[in-house]
């Protein structure tokens, strides 16, 4: 996906700035030092320093009908944000100016990469814009790329990763019925059962009162 990306924005600046390959280069490497005391043609340099998910959501999910009749549906993947950092290289710095110029002018006058730089199979529009510094220094970047510090763009553009495989869906539900069933009624404990009064019997005290006298039961009685 990177790679498209990647031919489709050097299609864009060669044909809008425009920069045949007989008068520049567009190059995707590490613009560091090193890198920059190689050259010796114009060059638009086109870094890509970030990849992130996009706030913008998925479209939504794909649906078709098998000749069988099940319906399958498929979820489209969520949309990505390559972050670019684009700088022009020349012989002096009046022409990297111009040329820089140039790639502003071409950024900001396409909200879309166009289709005939993408190739057929690409999921839908692929967004282009000036990026925002999110709290970012100019010069951060290039201190962490050990690199001159020039004047630069950083393009946003954001892809839709396309959609997943498709699965059979699940059946529709067409009505709903609930059940009811009636509650049983509690069952009642069930009642201790009633313990028999012991019997008793009556005795005379010496000093003549009468006293009660509880029978034991189920015990031996003593002679």
């Amino acid at each position: 996906m990177i790679g498209v990306i990647d031919r489709a924005l050097e299609a864009l600046l060669r044909a809008r700035l425009p920069l045949p390959d007989d008068v520049g280069d567009v190059s995707f490497d590490v613009p560091d030092r090193e890198w920059g005391a190689r050259l010796s043609r114009v060059t638009v340099n086109v870094y890509l320093f970030d990849v992130a998910p996009s706030a913008r959501p998925p479209g939504p999910a794909d649906k078709r009908v098998r000749p069988d009749g099940r319906v399958e549906v498929r979820a489209q993947l969520p949309v990505v944000r390559l972050g670019y950092l684009v700088s022009a290289w020349a012989g002096t710095t009046r022409d990297e100016h111009e040329l820089l110029s140039e790639v502003l002018t071409t950024v900001v006058s396409h909200q879309t990469i166009p289709e005939e730089h993408l190739p057929a199979s690409s999921h839908g529009a692929v967004q282009l814009a000036l990026a925002q510094r999110d709290g970012r220094q100019p010069g951060d970047l290039w201190s962490g790329l050990d690199g001159r510090m020039k004047p630069a763009l950083e393009v946003e553009v954001t892809v839709p990763l396309g959609p997943q495989p498709w699965l059979v869906a699940a059946p529709s539900v067409e009505r709903i019925a609930a059940l009811v069933a009636p509650r049983p009624a509690p069952t009642p404990a069930p009642r201790p059962a009633p313990v028999p009064d012991a019997p008793t019997s009556v005795r005379r005290l010496p000093d003549g009162r009468l006293e009660r006298v509880v029978i034991a039961v189920d015990r031996p009685v003593r002679e």
